[in-house]
């Protein structure tokens, strides 16, 4: 892998491999955190808006035809503390994705009519995950979960706030974030002169003096929090978990490994206990969630309410029972892992996006030595850190049919 830095600020990340395609990601080291609440969904709003057109293209349809003529995907997604945009093309293509993507970002036209449809398309996406029960229980589970930390609010932000989102407002955020100096981009692929193409499509981009976001210390739980909405729906829907630790923090190899024992495919203890042996869920997963300076564990499941008291109880006992976890299940939970992890980045977009996350919470050498540190994790790492974090001061979060 190389890596270079810029004069203006921007660092690229290659990954060159035999592939037939190549991944170009650009990720902006700004999301939902930024915000406050006069402009919350700002961030993800301006993902949309990137894509509605530049001086160069006028419009959304031009520029995703410009990139679907050649079979290639593209796509971008924000966070609470990243905003991504990419493109996957084939090789002989690479200048098309970085003629595009430097246009986006360079030259987006921010037209008041397209901000005013984009609004009711947004609004839309909101409406959309408030009517799934799977992606709500997300929402109300980090708004109960933190007191204080930026990540209880939702990337999409609120209904007010995004209809009052305007040209002037949109510009004035994209002109403070989204500079050079505040980007990675990552290019994994059969490509070459990668730091000479980005050179010619970015380098004119302008450095701007960047402000940090101020650390926020959340306070530690101290009791049992429980929220329950009612709905007129046919299943139930649970989240239960906890406030962790961040992902540089050397602990957060050690949840990984507990994912992997208590999550894993239909292997994992809870899945094993709540739906192979009892029947008691359909869908039983485990999130965890480890971002720059906060993380999450959670355990998920769609059952029937009530069955809640019963899963609850069951997903308390596997915590416990990590405290006679053996050499064995320990094994194969770093061998899960190392299979999973390689298999993900076989994919040239999942390996660039990895690439860029580890340079946004760090440096991008960790992706190097990850799997090292996950097999560094002993039986004793587990019951110790098991014990301090998912303990009996959780948040439990209940979707409960009428």
């Amino acid at each position: 892998m190389n890596k270079y830095r810029l004069k203006n600020g921007i660092t690229i990340l290659f990954e060159k491999n035999s592939s037939k395609s190549v991944a170009v990601e650009l990720m902006f080291k700004v999301g939902s955190n930024d915000e406050n609440q006069k402009i919350a969904g700002i961030s993800h709003f301006l993902e949309h808006m990137l894509f509605e057109g530049t001086k160069k293209r006028k419009d959304s349809r031009e520029i995703a035809n410009e990139i679907e003529k050649y079979g290639a995907e593209f796509n971008a997604y924000t966070s609470g503390t990243r905003t991504a945009f990419f493109i996957k093309i084939i090789n002989k293509r690479f200048d098309t994705a970085l003629d595009i993507l430097s246009d986006m970002v360079a030259n987006p036209l921010f037209d008041k009519k397209k901000i005013e449809k984009e609004k009711k398309v947004v609004l839309k996406e909101i409406n959309m995950v408030t009517d799934d029960p799977r992606q709500h229980q997300w929402i109300l589970f980090q708004k109960n979960l933190f007191e204080k930390h930026p990540a209880k609010n939702p990337t999409y932000g609120t209904v007010q706030a995004v209809k009052n989102i305007n040209r002037e407002v949109i510009n004035d955020y994209y002109i403070k974030y989204y500079s050079p100096n505040n980007l990675v981009i990552s290019v994994v692929g059969n490509v070459s002169d990668v730091k000479g193409k980005i050179i010619r499509y970015f380098g004119n981009l302008k450095p701007k003096k960047l402000s940090e976001r101020k650390l926020v210390k959340e306070p530690l739980q101290t009791k049992i929090k429980k929220f329950v909405e009612k709905r007129k729906i046919h299943n139930s829907y649970m989240v239960l978990g906890y406030k962790t630790i961040p992902r540089i923090h050397e602990d957060s190899y050690v949840l990984d490994v507990i994912t992997s024992v208590l999550g894993r495919g239909q292997s994992g203890w809870m899945f094993e206990e709540i739906r192979n042996k009892l029947g008691l869920a359909y869908q039983v997963g485990v999130q965890n969630e480890l971002e720059d300076d906060y993380g999450t564990l959670a355990i998920f499941a769609g059952l029937d309410k009530k069955n809640i008291e019963k899963a609850k109880k069951i997903i308390l006992k596997q915590f416990r029972k990590l405290e006679n976890l053996n050499k064995t299940e320990l094994d194969e939970a770093k061998t899960y892992i190392e299979g999973n992890y390689a298999l993900n980045i076989e994919d040239n977009f999942n390996a660039a996006d990895n690439l860029a996350f580890w340079e946004t919470i760090k440096n991008t050498s960790l992706a190097d030595n990850y799997v090292k540190n996950i097999k560094k994790v002993k039986i004793g790492d587990v019951k110790r850190v098991a014990k301090k974090y998912l303990n009996n001061k959780y948040t439990l979060i209940i979707i409960e049919q009428k």
